[in-house]
């Protein structure tokens, strides 16, 4: 893990377990996403804190050119390209990174971002990467994880988990240009077109809170709903991490992906297994063969019409598309034109699950209560 000293201020605090039980009961209604486009400029609560750390965002990768503005005007605007043995800035060779800082807002793609914007020449043409000071950063990331209009509480929870999830990853790849990616295979990063009023109070309040076990900032991974039980990191990743582990969670019934239900023919099946080199034929049989300890499945057993082969279900589901197998806890059932797969929860399942957080926010828990139930035995520091 990478090391990450805490720096001074007040001490550690250890999270208090409050069982789900012993809070008061209720429902969350589902929320409307209501990110504003317009908001972002004016949304930040206060001025970023001087030497708070910096994260940087891979924002993109393409093999042609960027187009980066400063403000809103026209005339500042600098088209980035890939040259041979460098960039060129307007035509200008500028060496493999140009490099732009500004007070105020910049624009590339569909991002405004604050901070610097830094275009690296790679192998295959550019990366763009937004070097954002870390509450900025967390700021442009908790709404594009979890709906904003969410209860405050679960707001403040979202903030230390991005938080903590951005510090983990500072500095543990260090040939990298980045710390982390703005899509869904890091943290979903909106900029300041991601920025509200009631997110930047979520930051406010929690600035500088991160969780941390005896190495520093935690693995805080996190999943949208878990479908009554999380998973722990041994059964979904092979290694056991003494915070992931398996627990109960109620209240997720307002997620929209509570229960879920997915058709696949047979014939769709064997091209897919046969994208992974497992070549069945169309599939006549589907079953699962092991679960995990929290009911998911593990591993899937196959026939075909040109044989039979067992195999992961994670793998299963990340060839057919994480969109239509949401997540590894389902059953099988035959159907006329091939199969169709019953489930419940969206995610690996792992850490918190933010429809449980939020239920349990509308209950009356605080969000260190929320962070506490999903990553027992860690430590809330500043």
């Amino acid at each position: 893990m990478g090391d990450h000293r805490q720096g001074r201020g007040a001490p550690p605090r250890r999270l208090a377990l409050t069982p789900a039980s012993r809070l008061p009961r209720g429902r969350a209604g589902l929320a409307l996403l209501a990110v504003l486009a317009g908001a972002a400029a004016g949304a930040r609560a206060d001025a970023p804190v001087p030497t708070q750390p910096r994260v940087r965002v891979l924002l993109l990768e393409t093999g042609g050119s960027v187009l980066v503005r400063e403000g809103a005007g026209p005339a500042r605007a600098t088209r980035v390209e890939p040259a041979p043995g460098g960039l060129l800035a307007d035509s200008r060779p500028v060496g493999s990174v140009w490099r732009v800082e500004s007070g105020g807002v910049l624009h590339v793609g569909d991002y405004r971002v604050r901070g610097a914007l830094e275009v690296l020449r790679v192998p295959l043409g550019l990366q763009v990467v937004n070097r954002v000071a870390l509450e900025d950063y967390v700021a442009g990331t908790v709404a594009r994880e979890v709906y904003p209009d969410w209860a405050p509480e679960m707001l403040k929870a979202q903030a230390v988990v991005a938080r903590t999830y951005a510090l983990h990853q500072r500095g543990r790849h260090p040939g990298r240009a980045f710390d982390v990616r703005g899509g869904t295979s890091g943290q979903v990063y909106g900029g300041v077109d991601a920025e509200t009023p009631a997110v930047w109070a979520a930051v406010r309040v929690t600035r500088g809170e991160y969780l941390a076990d005896s190495e520093g900032p935690i693995l805080a991974v996190y999943h949208s709903a878990s479908g009554g039980r999380t998973a722990s990191a041994e059964e979904v990743w092979g290694r056991p991490v003494a915070y992931l582990v398996s627990v109960p969670v109620e209240g997720e019934e307002d997620s929209p992906d509570t229960y879920w239900r997915a058709s696949v023919s047979g014939t769709t099946l064997g091209r897919a297994l046969a994208a992974l080199g497992i070549r069945v034929g169309p599939v006549r049989e589907l079953r699962v063969s092991e679960r995990s300890p929290s009911g998911r499945a593990l591993r899937l057993k196959v026939r075909g019409a040109d044989g039979s082969e067992s195999l992961e279900a994670r793998v299963l589901r990340s060839v057919l598309g994480e969109q239509v197998i949401r997540s590894t806890l389902f059953e099988i059932r035959a159907a006329d034109a091939g199969f169709v797969f019953v489930g419940s929860g969206h995610g690996h399942g792992v850490g918190m699950s933010q429809w449980g957080g939020q239920a349990m926010a509308v209950r009356g828990a605080s969000y260190r209560e929320i962070l506490a139930a999903f990553y027992p035995g860690t430590e809330l520091r500043r």
